[in-house]
């Protein structure tokens, strides 16, 4: 479990809280248990947080923003590049989904605990509404926006459905769970991170034009 001790304390009980929660759930985890891999009285835990609630929200809200911001650059930089004629759907995909390989392969470990809490909670039918939409619907709805521009012709709910399959495709990339290294005998590691944005790139583009594609004709 990591933990440096020449941080500030509130910093530990958000790094320790964010590792025990993307590890075991949120009813997996104790307030106790965060202090104590923090090294801080359960106490001062709930001084700086409350309820054990209110710091899986702030485990939660601490990377969102820098995360976003990451993912919007992308898109803004592609919109940009593609200039009049605008960014292809593949342009789109690798904008919204690189940031996150990135974030992945930075060697923080907190990067890599954050962003399979995010699965834990895109994948549970209790956390998932009561969280996803509040830090990252604008951001979706803004990549939404520039595919319907990519492909004019979807209707809005082939739309949807594509990007659908793309956040399960994705959760199952962040939650890292070494299934696919087992059923590849070894091939295929879901700690390569650049191997599975390559081919989730492709993928899930050629998926928004097979489907979105024949829209026009329904």
């Amino acid at each position: 479990m990591s933990n440096s001790r020449s941080q500030p304390k509130r910093e530990r009980i958000l790094d320790i809280a964010e590792e025990l929660f993307a590890l075991h759930g949120y009813d997996g985890v104790t307030l106790r248990q965060i202090a104590k891999g923090a090294g801080v009285d359960v106490a001062l835990a709930s001084y700086h947080f409350g309820k054990k609630l209110d710091l899986f929200n702030a485990v939660f809200e601490r990377r969102a923003e820098l995360l976003n911001s990451a993912r919007l650059d992308a898109l803004r930089a592609c919109q940009q590049s593609a200039a009049s004629r605008g960014p292809s759907v593949e342009q789109i995909i690798e904008a919204f989904l690189r940031p996150l390989e990135l974030a992945q392969e930075t060697g923080d470990p907190g990067w890599q605990h954050y962003l399979a809490l995010i699965a834990y909670i895109n994948n549970s039918p209790y956390w998932g509404p009561r969280m996803m939409s509040k830090l990252f619907d604008e951001l979706v709805s803004e990549f939404i926006a520039a595919l319907r521009k990519a492909l004019p012709d979807a209707r809005d709910e082939d739309l949807y459905w594509c990007y659908h399959n793309l956040s399960g495709a994705l959760t199952l990339t962040l939650a890292q769970t070494g299934r696919i290294d087992k059923l590849s005998g070894g091939k295929c590691r879901s700690a390569d991170f650049e191997a599975a944005y390559n081919h989730m790139i492709p993928f899930v583009a050629a998926g928004f034009r097979q489907v979105c594609g024949k829209s026009a004709q329904k």
